[in-house]
């Protein structure tokens, strides 16, 4: 029992554990058995690259950091404009209830749809991403969020058509909810992963707070219209960027560049193994996995290609029902309601800020009720500031204490922080927003700010845990994550008002911030267990009993 972590009995290696640190606070494996690993020496102590390069001049890993890094500042961009699509109406509820003369149910409707079509539609693309890779689906959703962003922009006050416009932007959304973070785990190692995932989820949380902030304005002063338009102009100035310096991400890593850990594992610790003392720009570049026959370096013109072969010989039907016995996956459920929850309950409040600030006793505008999404908005960065700040700083010293090895339940320890922030922040908005005229707009806003801070390390926490404990499933589970929480947030915006109605703000946000004290807590079993689960699944692999291996 490491660090909390049961060990399952009679394993030697289980899946997701990793050798991190090559260095004397742990046992060596003897010289022979194996040789040519490949490491990051740019710290003190030498890290072990987990997953290890392949020699394929094509495989990402092998790409410089710059270029890796310039890919994922392109995506997270497309992915801040994907994500103002969510909020987009949250300042305009009841502006647009007016102009299409629709009840307030209806009008939120128009976000819940949305969020329906980025469920429907991250199935079917996450299925075409493991077929043909990730890079024509950020081209397609790029170009699906222009030309739909433009016919809502056009709906003027058509109810219908607008409703068209909005579920066709949930699916230009779905590629980069879904596939963004899978993306993160194909071009960085494990020891890089934390602050990068932490962006990522930045840019896929943070714009959907600073939208309702401008959107207001927008409104107020050139038309709602233009809410919509702008994000077709932005869009289709990334449109180029996306083509142009966005290759396929997709790798199919070879079973000997994944068998490392094991064989470091489970080797004899009589001798400190050695290693040829070769170095190229700060990774030390041997011949672990190599081929005799690698493929010649793709050319810049030939990565332009939308297709570049298929990924895998499973077939698309497959593929595409492959998510679904993974939800009675222990580790993936978890993840599911530890990000999932939070972001419902996010869209919640946002349907709820309308109600409660429009009216009285405060009688805000459209513009001033955007204006409360700068305490959320501030949150968001918060919430990647302090994750980016302890993702990777907490694994690194739970593997030093762990004698070099890294175990994926470290990254559970997050949660530890969304429990503070995630629970501190509902309790209190509900007591605030139940008495407005005491406790005026700030404090809602603060306690709002606190939630999204819980909602991003929330998020943050569960991703990176699928991708480093389940990488070989982690496009599917972040599959089963995106449908979850969209349509739980659809449920919300169905049952929010009516909610409020009859229980009361601050009643209503009781129960809901306890209940996500009892999600938080799972947490606990989970780190404990998670080794053990990792092991039973290993052995009894639920898409191989279902035919969907």
């Amino acid at each position: 029992m490491g660090l909390g972590i049961l060990d399952p009995s009679g394993w030697q290696h289980v899946p997701g554990t990793s050798s991190i640190l090559d260095d004397n606070s742990r046992s060596q494996p003897t010289q022979g058995t194996i040789s040519n690993l490949k490491y990051d020496r740019t710290g003190s102590v030498p890290i072990i690259l987990v997953p290890q390069p392949t020699d394929d001049p094509n495989d990402p890993l092998n790409w410089p950091l710059w270029k890796r890094d310039v890919i994922l500042f392109i995506l997270s961009t497309i992915s801040v404009i994907a994500s103002t699509l969510s909020p987009l109406l949250a300042a305009n509820t009841v502006t647009l209830s007016l102009i299409l003369e629709r009840n307030f149910t209806q009008t939120a409707l128009l976000t819940g749809y949305h969020l329906c079509g980025v469920g429907v539609a991250g199935l079917l693309f996450v299925a075409s991403a493991r077929v043909w890779g990730k890079r024509h689906l950020y081209l397609l959703g790029t170009l699906l969020i222009v030309i739909s962003s433009a016919w809502g922009g056009a709906s003027g006050r058509n109810y219908k058509s607008l409703l068209w416009a909005r579920i066709f932007q949930g699916v230009g959304l779905a590629p980069f909810e879904a596939l963004v973070n899978a993306s993160v785990g194909d071009l960085y190692y494990v020891h890089e992963r934390g602050k990068r995932m932490a962006l990522s989820n930045l840019a896929l949380f943070g714009g959907a707070f600073f939208t309702p902030v401008i959107v207001g304005k927008i409104t107020h002063t050139i038309g709602w219209q233009w809410s919509f338009y702008l994000i077709a102009i932005f869009a289709g100035i990334l449109l180029p960027l996306v083509f142009f310096f966005c290759p396929e991400t997709t790798f199919p890593r070879p079973d000997s560049a994944t068998t490392i850990d094991h064989e470091l594992l489970s080797t004899s610790d009589s001798e400190p193994y050695q290693s040829a003392a070769s170095n190229h720009n700060s990774l030390e570049k041997e011949s672990y996995g190599a081929s005799p026959t690698n493929p010649p370096k793709v050319t810049f013109v030939q990565s332009l290609a939308l297709f570049s072969g298929r990924k895998t010989s499973d077939s698309f039907v497959k593929l595409l029902l492959r998510p679904f016995p993974l939800l009675f996956h222990p580790a993936i459920l978890w993840a599911m309601l530890i990000q999932g929850t939070l972001i419902g309950w996010t869209v919640m409040i946002g349907v709820e800020l309308a109600v409660i600030f429009l009216g009285p006793p405060l009688w805000f505008t459209e513009v001033k009720t955007g204006y409360m999404y700068t305490g959320p908005f501030i949150g968001a960065l918060l919430g990647f500031a302090i994750s980016g700040l302890l993702a990777d700083w907490s694994a690194k010293f739970m593997v030093k204490r762990n004698k070099g090895i890294y175990e994926p339940e470290f990254r559970i320890l997050l949660v530890i922080a969304q429990l503070v922030f995630g629970c501190v922040g509902l309790y209190g908005f509900g007591a605030a927003a139940a008495n407005v005229k005491k406790y005026g707009w700030f404090w809602p806003d603060f306690f709002f700010a606190l939630e999204v801070v819980g909602m991003v390390l929330g998020a943050v926490a569960s991703a990176l845990y699928i991708v480093d404990a389940h990488r070989e499933i982690a496009v599917e589970a972040f599959t089963c994550l995106l449908v979850f929480k969209n349509l739980f947030s659809f449920g919300l915006t169905w049952s929010a008002y009516d909610w409020i109605k009859t229980g009361g703000i601050a009643r209503t946000f009781y129960i809901v911030a306890s209940v996500q004290l009892v999600i938080c807590l799972l947490s606990v079993p989970m780190y404990i267990f998670g080794k053990k689960n990792r092991a039973f699944f290993a052995k009894h692999d639920i898409l191989k009993m279902t035919g969907l291996s």
